[in-house]
């Protein structure tokens, strides 16, 4: 066997970094160093709960797929005759289209592309169009009425609301 000065004090210093990598190794798995072995002083962070299932809307999609003329208004007094131009929009009409997961294909605020958006109800009996997620997501547009024949729709989000005001959709005839 070699002995040398150096063999010691290396010894020792390996011994005590394999002893700073398992404590290491401990706390970096949530126990506090030894707390994980012997139990924690400190409390386990809360639990959040999972997201609240998706209401269904008081609305099918199936009854907003078809053509649409579409116009929007800011004032409330606008909406008679935003509706009136909304109507003369269908020879050019706003498509809303059916989805392959059952909901309906519909542009996003600025979005150039349609998306699969879904109907969503909430507690407070208000009904929503938007991505997949809780009723209210600020990508989301409230719809504000629906009678079969004018859908009026906002968005939830404040700056979209202000740029794109009160969404007027009027059912175009059936094509001749």
């Amino acid at each position: 066997m070699i002995k040398s000065r150096t063999t010691r004090p290396v010894a020792k210093l390996a011994v005590l970094a394999a002893m700073a990598l398992t404590l290491g190794a401990c706390s970096s798995t949530g126990g506090g160093g030894f707390g994980g072995m012997f139990g924690s002083s400190e409390p386990a962070p809360p639990v959040e709960p999972p997201p609240a299932p998706e209401m269904p809307a008081s609305i099918r999609s199936e009854e907003i797929v078809g053509r649409w003329g579409l116009a929007s208004y800011m004032n409330p007094n606008d909406r008679v005759r935003t509706e009136n131009a909304a109507r003369g929009q269908c020879k050019n009409p706003y498509i809303i289209g059916a989805g392959t997961s059952g909901g309906v294909m519909m542009h996003l605020a600025d979005e150039a592309t349609p998306q699969e958006l879904r109907l969503k109800g909430s507690p407070s009996g208000k009904n929503y169009i938007g991505p997949p997620g809780p009723a209210g997501d600020p990508r989301d547009r409230e719809i504000v009425s629906f009678d079969g024949r004018i859908l009026v729709t906002k968005f939830i989000d404040k700056d979209a609301a202000v740029r794109y005001g009160n969404m007027v959709y009027v059912r175009c005839a059936p094509r001749a």
